[in-house]
């Protein structure tokens, strides 16, 4: 462990979110300095067994998304663990929560009654639906909110949609609930007020989804169709012996690559220099583009491609992703000694800040690894720690 020194240092957050939106968004607070205590069950976050690991509780896929914070088991149908959690809300700058708010009332931690206990505190809950809504009440998942915000939709068709094969959902709303969290907390230093914070996945991957994909739809009544055009079209190229992505973007763009590739006639059969004419066109381009790319190798490509500035890369496979050649040179997978779990690799905190270094500054925790820690921070004794313990309203690894 060392000091943080990201600039949300100072304030602390209480985290009791499970599985991945919550604790994603947690945690890229907790790699910009904040202090993230993680309540969990006394049988832990359920994502800590989901995928593959050395101890069991300890998946890479949890501590991917759970370092720089501590872990308190706690049992909160329990009063004396209940009483625990309030004794942490007056010390807490803000409580995250994927409880829906009517199950966090009713455990007795709804927005008012934490209010009362720190007028100044930010509540923020990831929820699945707003709760203003309908469906306020339904379970989410990744695969049911891309399903319901249109999002497979775009990815596939609407007559074959298509999943992302990736928790997408979940983590763009993961960072979605760390901008509004530390939105929130700037206006509390700016004013001393506190608030209830909201965010739910499927309008926020609705509204995401939407910025392109609503094509024609942004106009009321539509002047065309939904999508678009470009993102269709758009397939990595097979070279004279593997794969690249090319990506010839502006007009003058367009014209340095069908010249350089020695196909002139293509600048004027597809009007590449007027973007209008060039995006009614650009499935034609891309065809052609197909059809170019195995006159080269992957490498002959990428030199000429670099010689006239068109955007481009050769494709990394996901194996061997901590090998690519810019992500290698700016340490981005550092490998990392656990004190259980052995030597670990994970992705440094991408955001860079120049005074105020992000950074992993705590490792993943054990279940109810920091749990007598916590509690004697807010006032517990040996004997009491150990009677709750015992009493099973916490746990301690």
């Amino acid at each position: 462990m060392t000091e943080p020194t990201g600039p949300l240092k100072g304030f602390r957050i209480l985290d009791l979110t499970t599985v991945l939106f919550g604790p994603f968004g947690t945690q890229i607070l907790g790699d910009w300095g904040a202090e993230i205590i993680k309540i969990e069950t006394l049988t832990g976050d359920t994502w800590r067994n989901s995928g593959q690991f050395r101890n069991r509780g300890m998946s890479g896929q949890f501590m991917a998304a759970n370092r720089n914070k501590r872990s308190l088991a706690l049992d909160l149908k329990h009063p004396d663990g209940k009483a625990v959690l309030r004794r942490l809300i007056p010390t807490a700058d803000a409580l995250v929560s994927n409880i829906r708010p009517a199950g966090l009332g009713r455990l007795g931690f709804s927005y008012d009654i934490c209010k009362e206990h720190n007028p100044r505190l930010v509540y923020a809950v990831a929820t699945g639906f707003g709760q203003d809504g309908p469906w306020a009440a339904r379970p989410a998942f990744d695969e049911i909110i891309q399903a319901a915000s249109g999002f497979a939709s775009a990815m596939g068709t609407d007559e074959e949609p298509a999943f992302v094969p990736s928790l997408i959902g979940d983590k763009l709303c993961g960072m979605a609930l760390t901008s509004a969290v530390t939105a929130a907390l700037l206006h509390r230093e700016r004013t001393g007020q506190g608030q209830m914070v909201e965010v739910p996945m499927l309008e926020t991957l609705a509204a995401f989804n939407s910025i392109e994909m609503f094509g024609g739809l942004a106009f009321v009544p539509p002047i065309g169709p939904s999508g678009y055009k470009r993102m269709k079209a758009r397939r990595p190229v097979r070279t004279k012996d593997g794969w690249l992505t090319m990506l010839p973007y502006s007009g003058d763009n367009w014209c340095a690559f069908f010249e350089a590739v020695g196909h002139p006639e293509c600048i004027d059969e597809f009007s590449v220099r007027d973007p209008v004419s060039r995006a009614r066109n650009i499935d034609k381009i891309y065809d052609r583009m197909r059809d170019i790319a195995p006159t080269r190798t992957t490498a002959e490509w990428e030199t000429l491609l670099l010689r006239i500035d068109v955007p481009h890369t050769a494709f990394a496979k996901l194996s061997e992703v901590m090998e690519q050649p810019h992500l290698k040179a700016v340490g981005m997978f550092p490998e990392l000694d656990h004190p259980t779990e052995g030597k670990i690799r994970q992705a440094r905190p991408p955001a860079r800040f120049s005074e105020t270094p992000a950074g992993i500054h705590r490792l993943p925790p054990r279940l109810g690894e920091h749990t007598r820690e916590v509690l004697r921070e807010v006032g517990y004794g040996d004997g009491e720690i150990e009677r709750l313990v015992d009493e099973k309203a916490v746990g301690a690894g």
